[in-house]
């Protein structure tokens, strides 16, 4: 009987799509997937570091499977992954007094998973790899992609930005780019195998520079991607403002296939702020972006992250913040209490000064504009009808479904009409905060 595995993901898109690589390895391997950690014979912990307790959130799965292991004899071998991996290093096994963990594995290492597996079956010691690796590229096809609909491709590994709050380049490291050929080889591939809708990530995304062909920038990869037969949709995240230019603007605007949506960061509305963040823009910058894209786009969407409570953040600060939000009116809004991060410049710099009360009270009233925002959104969206991607079923519903908008808004609608990864015309009559629900209907869509 073949071993088994279960991969416990948390964070972004990038770990998600690492968890698929990782799965796919070790399938090739000779595993088989399982459920639940009681029967796997490797358990991978993939994980975050982005915002605090992180780790905190690690070290009880590990007292969950101690217990595990007390009440039945046996635990699988477990491997920790990601960002807390690539952080702690050693010190993770400090902590859990060499218990528990077997393999812990940087980020730059994912390919080296199988390999350091069968290391740590036949080692008496925890084997550590978290040494930096330039070399960004990976076997074709080996991913075990768990999204019918949509499929990640990598296009940058690492961060050269260094923004105060981030931990990014110290847990993925520098910037370094996937090879454009490849990269169009993954897209490819996915197209074939049914997903119809293509997410490009990186830290940056839009600061994209092909290793393998001179003056080829993300734009020019869009261009590529939307050109590949089956890709009905792509998305992108994360770019940066300061990277937005009108070469990108204009492949937004002109490819059919791109989404009309674009996911800014600006992490603060006050520019004072934001050059403590080492963000390299201003307040004044974004919204003259912002204008740009309405002006190029009428009809485009855009979401962002925000953090409340940075180091120095005064209430005016943060009215800056909440005007900057009532200007813009984000479709949808990542919004979070700043909280420090090992080895990061706001860390080791600036003290932590907003109470953590002001910072609760900060974004309650940041989230509760958000959501008037985007009620009003959606509610005028009600009597027109989208062209939406059938995702999945619905969270709070198995007999409806639901998708996303070409403006990534998510639309419940009856099961009945349609399945994973078909493109359905949906009427909208009614809408929340968060999302709208249509009937499937069989004319076009208007919007």
């Amino acid at each position: 009987m073949a071993p088994k595995y279960l991969i416990e993901t948390a964070g972004c898109q990038m770990n998600v799509h690492d968890s698929e690589r990782m799965a796919g390895l070790l399938e090739q391997a000779g595993y088989e997937a399982t459920e639940h950690a009681a029967d796997a014979d490797v358990l991978v912990i993939n994980t975050c570091s982005v915002r605090e307790h992180a780790e905190d959130k690690l070290y009880t799965r590990l007292g969950e499977i101690r217990v595990l292991e007390e009440e039945t004899g046996a635990r699988p071998l477990v491997a920790v992954t990601g960002c807390v991996a690539q952080q702690e290093g050693n010190a993770l096994l400090k902590v859990t007094n060499g218990r528990v963990i077997d393999l812990v594995l940087g980020t730059q290492r994912v390919k080296m998973l199988p390999t350091l597996v069968n290391q740590a079956l036949s080692s008496s010691f925890p084997t550590i790899e978290i040494s930096p690796w330039d070399n960004v590229s990976f076997p074709l096809g080996v991913a075990r992609r768990t999204d019918a609909a949509k499929a990640y491709v990598t296009i940058i590994e690492g961060c050269n930005d260094r923004c105060a709050f981030c931990v990014v380049p110290h847990t993925r490291g520098i910037e370094r780019m996937r090879a454009r050929q490849e990269i169009l080889d993954d897209v490819r591939l996915a197209a074939e195998s049914g997903h119809r809708e293509i997410q490009l990530l990186g830290q940056i995304v839009n600061h994209y520079s092909a290793p393998d062909r001179a003056n080829y920038d993300f734009a020019d990869l869009l261009e590529d991607v939307n050109a590949i037969p089956g890709v009905e949709r792509i998305r992108f995240a994360s770019p940066h403002p300061r990277h937005t230019g009108e070469k990108l603007i204009a492949a937004i605007r002109g490819l059919d296939k791109v989404c009309k949506h674009i996911h800014l960061p600006v992490q603060s509305g006050s520019s004072a702020i934001l050059k403590a963040m080492r963000r390299r823009h201003s307040r004044e910058d974004y919204l003259r972006l912002v204008d740009k894209l309405r002006e190029a786009i009428p009809n485009i969407a855009i979401s962002t992250d925000m953090i409340v409570g940075f180091p120095g953040e005064t209430r005016e600060d943060f009215e800056e913040t909440l005007s900057l939000t009532s200007a813009v009116r984000f479709s949808t809004m990542y919004s979070f209490k700043y909280s420090p991060r090992p080895n990061t410049t706001a860390s080791m710099r600036l003290a932590d000064d907003v109470a953590e009360d002001e910072k609760t009270v900060r974004i309650v009233e940041l989230q509760a504009l958000q959501r008037d925002i985007q009620a009003s959104i959606h509610e005028a969206m009600i009597g027109s009808t989208f062209e939406v991607l059938v995702e999945s079923v619905s969270r709070r519903r198995d007999t409806e479904m639901s998708g996303r908008t070409m403006g990534n808004v998510v639309v419940n609608m009856p099961g009945a009409g349609a399945g994973i990864g078909d493109l359905a015309h949906v009427k909208i009559e009614r809408a929340g905060a968060y999302s709208v629900w249509g009937q499937i209907t069989t004319g076009s869509a208007s919007a």
